[in-house]
């Protein structure tokens, strides 16, 4: 099942109070950006972050995002402060092994 645009929408909204958020669609799915660095996506209607050392403090559900794929963390998009915090986290950590 693809994403839809609405709910590619929607997490856009939510991450509105991070500036230079983008994205790109791949294959019905969508690939996310912070500053030019992948940090997630959404799949399959499901917001999803890469795992790494500084965002396992969240204690996030684990899943995959399709089969075959490495098992990437499940958030929950209603809080916004909170998808903030995770996502600078994931970019910190991202950043520093680049």
């Amino acid at each position: 099942m693809a994403s839809t645009k609405e709910y590619r929408d929607y997490v856009l909204e939510q991450l509105s109070s991070l500036e230079k958020i983008t994205y790109k669609s791949m294959m019905g799915e969508y690939l996310l950006y912070y500053n030019n660095l992948l940090f997630g996506g959404i799949y399959d209607d499901r917001l999803l972050i890469k795992i790494v050392d500084s965002n396992k403090k969240y204690q996030l559900e684990e899943t995959i995002p399709y089969k075959g794929a490495k098992k990437m963390y499940l958030v929950d998009t209603d809080d916004n402060d909170l998808l903030k915090e995770i996502i600078l986290d994931t970019y910190k950590h991202l950043k520093k092994i680049k």
